[in-house]
């Protein structure tokens, strides 16, 4: 297995975030990003800076293979714009005639006068058209650059933290194993002579064909020889530390590994049928567990 200084294993979840001076104010970036399937980008931008946020999008994923990543970006401080107010004629109209209706129908005294139609809400709309400074999308993305770095050296650290407890794992796990290569040349023996001893109490006598019943024995005995699957069982243990190493994702190849290493350590403890073997297959069964729940980490 390679040495704990060579891990490049990445974890999916981390966080980052910069910032920078702006006109007074303040461009925040931050990013936040958490396990899943695939690589899904999601940017929150102000709406002036909307046509930024695909080129946002783009540089997260050629930096991040797979995880859910939020982005947002917050400006503050003085803008350089124009306010407008602006009339809504219809609006206004309504709110006059139901005022009309309503001192008709309740003999209501009072004048209808501009104050008053001034106050209700949406008459006169005051808007504000933000001028975006042409130097603010280079410090959006500078920022957003530095909180994407951030990001990175996260889930890097969290990474190297998973790589650790995985070797934990595999240690205990190739220690199982040497205990069920040790016992298993004993169940193939034990299973011999527990079927010859059958054998021979059913017969009660002479057998007729010593040379036959041997033949049969030895063939019943090899059902419970599990060297192939301790073979199999060391490729993928060899497979899965040597993706500790790589500098590719590596988490679906780490899970598809661990299904593997069940299935051997199943027909394992299936075929060998013994209580002292079923120990170890049992134990084996709750470090891949372990390391099932963490692999749903790694990018």
């Amino acid at each position: 297995m390679e040495g704990e200084g060579a891990t490049m294993i990445c974890s999916m979840t981390g966080y980052g975030r910069r910032e920078a001076a702006w006109m007074g104010g303040s461009v925040v970036a931050e990013i936040r990003a958490v396990n899943h399937r695939f690589c899904e980008v999601q940017a929150r931008l102000p709406r002036y800076l909307a046509t930024m946020e695909e080129e946002i999008k783009k540089s997260v994923q050629a930096r991040c293979a797979r995880g859910h990543i939020d982005v947002t970006v917050l400006v503050s401080g003085r803008t350089e714009g124009k306010k407008t107010a602006s009339l809504d004629r219809e609006l206004a109209t309504q709110y006059y005639g139901v005022l009309r209706r309503l001192q008709r129908e309740f003999r209501l005294s009072g004048a209808i006068d501009l104050a008053l139609l001034a106050g209700f809400r949406d008459v006169v709309v005051v808007s504000e058209e933000t001028e975006t400074d042409r130097k603010l999308p280079g410090v959006v993305k500078r920022v957003v650059a530095g909180a994407l770095s951030d990001l990175e050296a996260m889930r890097k650290r969290e990474g190297a933290a998973l790589a650790k407890e995985f070797k934990t794992r595999l240690t205990s796990i190739a220690a199982e194993r040497a205990h069920i290569a040790a016992r298993a040349p004993q169940v193939v023996e034990e299973a011999f002579e527990r079927m010859k001893g059958r054998v021979a109490k059913l017969l009660d006598g002479p057998v007729p064909d010593q040379a036959r019943l041997q033949q049969e024995l030895a063939h019943f005995a090899d059902r419970c020889d599990v060297t192939e699957e301790l073979a199999r069982l060391d490729s993928h243990l060899g497979q899965f530390g040597t993706l500790l190493a790589g500098r590719e994702p590596v988490g679906r190849t780490m899970d598809f590994l661990l299904q593997e290493l069940g299935r051997e350590i199943n027909t394992i403890g299936s075929k060998a049928n013994d209580p002292v073997l079923a120990g170890h297959v049992i134990a084996v069964k709750g470090e891949l567990e372990k390391l099932r729940e963490q692999v749903q980490n790694i990018e």
